[in-house]
């Protein structure tokens, strides 16, 4: 239950009562109606209700009290949607508990209305948020909008009280099916029936059997009484565990929750696992916030993916706040995935979890066999392997794989030509007008730039003098147009962006995709050839290599295993680290390389570091007045684009919550002052350069 913060005076200008936001008197009517309502009956029992209002100011980050009219009392539940008059407006809000009396005072105002008087807001869900926002410096009032989706009112009537459907049954333990495959898969599950918390890291085999086994082992957790919660990137990977969920549960036990579905119909699932119908959800990142009922199990799969990091603030990871819910909730965790990521590694290393994976002879059954083309003995076979775009392994590979079924060509970029350069001096090819760079669109396009737009037909390169440029970087539509013409006669398919393939039928062709639009094949891709891995290594990130790893695992795992015949081809230097786990399908030890190197380097998530960004003078103010803890080390400010600056604050992850409440303290008092200039607190930001 959270604290009760101050409550608010109902005739205090400004905050709330008879005032408005900016301390002027209301006027007559108003009053007249406010004077009326102080003096109405209120609630008989519990007649203070304390509010969580929707205002992100960080000073006003606080529960206050209100009154609860006599006419309300009823309907003021718990968790439901109220409306308050505050800074003399109507703003939004949500009732967090009833209570006899409030330590306040002085004279309180009355709740306006009970918007509706469903519970959307359970006690679990508000000490979850206002945990989440404790960890990220943020407020309570960002947290809910995250976590509790827009009033529909129409689809809130269809399941009154009157008419709601019971909660399902639970359903029959489903065999262990492909957990078998793994040592401690059937003692995790028996853990999960048990009802205990095991806590796994789970490095999952290739091919397509993940999607049940995480079906199965929701499932485990249903048949125990307990909820299930699981949380996957994107609307693909949900599609498939929706479907291996209805196999194994049967139909109408579970709830997938998506934006895509519509504002109507995510509310609609959405309460039905808030009041309980089902017990088993299963959504992309805003749903690992869905109000589960006695959560047992959650699960988080490709933890390595953007996707799971939350844009808007206070910038949460579904990864860390599963944990955080798993923890509250003595519930089990499997965060899984083909790649392993350094922050799952750290919770091994820690003893949060424990490594959940199959024997290296299992491994080396279900994985495709990898080559790199950088290799001894390629090289040696072919002088040009080591400079050559798509090296003759590659078209060997693909030619021979033809004949068996279809070719899956990975590309990091979408486009045709992202990168271009003097064909002269090599020297970066820019826009004339604004510095962007250039970059044709298809095939006899003229150079665009990139950022503004604008095509530069007669560039000439600033250095040389030279007029002609050279591709770079060739995009998916380029790579498409090479390998059409290599292969005659064989169909090229593109699948990235808006134009993404789900699936292609096991017959020959060529699918040029780019990562994470990689469409699946029926009985799997007879080869796969990962393109331009020095692109993705070359990335400015600290999880450059992890990255890597994580989109070349994801493609490869699609592939049809190596006593099938299915084979990789990754065109890297094969001496790299990130190659040979590749290679050897060995992603626990890059991530554990990756890991100590963090550590050593003073990394996250060795430490942990907030990122504070905003016009150079106000970051400036801000970290002067703030009372930073004494083990936080303070790196920068630099300048990050155009008028704005970051400064890095670096600090054991033993002292993660001072830092983050100190950083809120300084935040509250920056907006209590109302000091010009924005400034954004990001926690454990994915990218650091």
């Amino acid at each position: 239950m959270l604290e009760p913060g101050p409550a608010v005076p109902a005739a205090e200008p400004g905050r709330s009562g008879t005032g408005t936001a900016s301390g002027r008197p209301a006027s007559k009517a108003r009053g007249s109606r406010r004077r009326a309502a102080a003096t109405a009956p209120v609630a008989a029992e519990l007649p203070v209700a304390r509010v969580a209002v929707d205002v992100p100011l960080a000073h006003l980050d606080r529960p206050f009290d209100y009154l609860v009219p006599a006419r309300l009392a009823e309907a003021a539940v718990p968790g439901c949607r109220v409306r308050v008059r505050f800074a003399g407006q109507l703003t939004g809000g949500y009732l967090l508990e009833r209570v006899s009396a409030s330590d306040h005072p002085g004279r309180l105002a009355a709740l306006e209305r009970v918007v509706s008087a469903e519970p959307v807001l359970t006690p679990e869900i508000a000490a979850l948020a206002r945990e989440v926002a404790d960890r990220y410096a943020g407020t309570l009032a960002d947290v809910l909008r995250l976590a509790i989706p827009p009033r529909h009112a129409r689809v809130e009537a269809e399941g009154g009280p009157d008419h709601r459907p019971p909660r399902a049954p639970a359903p029959a333990r489903p065999a262990a099916g492909p957990w078998a495959r793994y040592p401690a898969g059937n003692a995790f599950l028996a853990a999960v029936t048990d009802g205990r918390a095991p806590r796994a890291v789970w490095s999952a085999l290739p091919g397509r059997d993940w999607p049940e086994e995480i079906a199965r082992a929701a499932g485990t957790a249903a048949a125990a009484g307990r909820g299930a919660l699981i949380v996957v990137p994107d609307a693909r990977d949900l599609s498939l565990v929706d479907a291996a969920l209805a196999s194994v549960l049967g139909p109408g036990l579970h709830a997938c929750l998506s934006a895509d579905l519509g504002p109507a119909e995510r509310y609609r699932r959405w309460l039905t696992v808030a009041r309980g119908t089902v017990r088993v959800a299963a959504g992309t990142r805003a749903a690992m916030f869905a109000p589960v009922h006695d959560l047992g199990l959650v699960v988080v799969w490709d933890d390595g993916d953007d996707l799971h990091a939350e844009p808007r603030a206070p910038y949460p990871h579904a990864r860390e706040v599963l944990a955080l819910r798993a923890h509250r909730a003595r519930a089990a965790a499997l965060i899984g995935g083909f790649a392993r990521t350094a922050e799952a590694t750290s919770l091994v290393a820690s003893g949060w979890a424990a490594a959940l994976a199959a024997d290296r002879p299992v491994v080396r059954r279900f994985a495709p066999h990898v080559r790199a083309t950088g290799d001894d003995a390629e090289l040696a076979r072919d002088e040009a392997a080591r400079s050559a775009r798509i090296p003759s392994l590659a078209l060997r590979t693909a030619k021979d794989a033809l004949a068996r079924g279809p070719v899956l060509v990975q590309v990091p970029r979408r486009g045709y030509l992202t990168g271009l350069a003097c064909a002269g001096c090599r020297a970066p090819a820019r826009c004339a007008a604004c510095g962007g760079p250039l970059a044709v669109e298809s095939s006899g396009a003229p150079a665009r730039c990139r950022w503004c737009g604008r095509p530069d037909t007669g560039w000439q390169c600033p250095a040389c003098g030279h007029g002609r440029v050279r591709a770079v970087v060739a995009g998916a539509g380029r790579t498409a147009e090479e390998l059409a013409r290599a292969f005659p006669g064989t169909r090229v398919e593109v699948s990235g962006g808006a134009a993404t393939i789900a699936s292609v039928p096991a017959q020959p062709a060529l699918v040029v995709a780019t990562p994470g639009a990689e469409p699946l094949a029926d009985g799997g891709y007879a080869a796969a050839v990962l393109l331009d891995g020095w692109v993705l290594l070359g990335r400015p990130s600290l999880a450059a290599a992890q990255e890597a790893l994580r989109r070349w695992l994801n493609a490869a795992a699609l592939v049809a295993p190596g006593p099938s015949g299915g084979t990789v081809i990754l065109v890297a230097d094969a001496a790299l680290p990130t190659a040979q786990a590749l290679i050897r399908w060995d992603p626990v030890t890059h991530a554990e390389r990756e890991l100590a190197e963090r550590e050593a380097l003073r990394f996250p998530p060795a430490v942990r570091i907030a990122a504070v960004t905003g016009p150079p003078e106000a970051v400036a103010a801000f970290l002067d007045e703030a009372a930073l803890p004494v083990e936080a080390e303070l790196i920068g400010p630099v300048p990050l684009g155009e008028d704005k600056v970051q400064g890095l604050i670096r600090i054991p992850r033993s002292g993660g919550l001072a830092l983050a409440a100190a950083l809120r303290a300084a935040m509250a008092a920056r907006t209590a002052r109302k000091q010009a200039g924005q400034i954004r607190i990001q926690l454990d930001p994915a990218e650091l350069i």
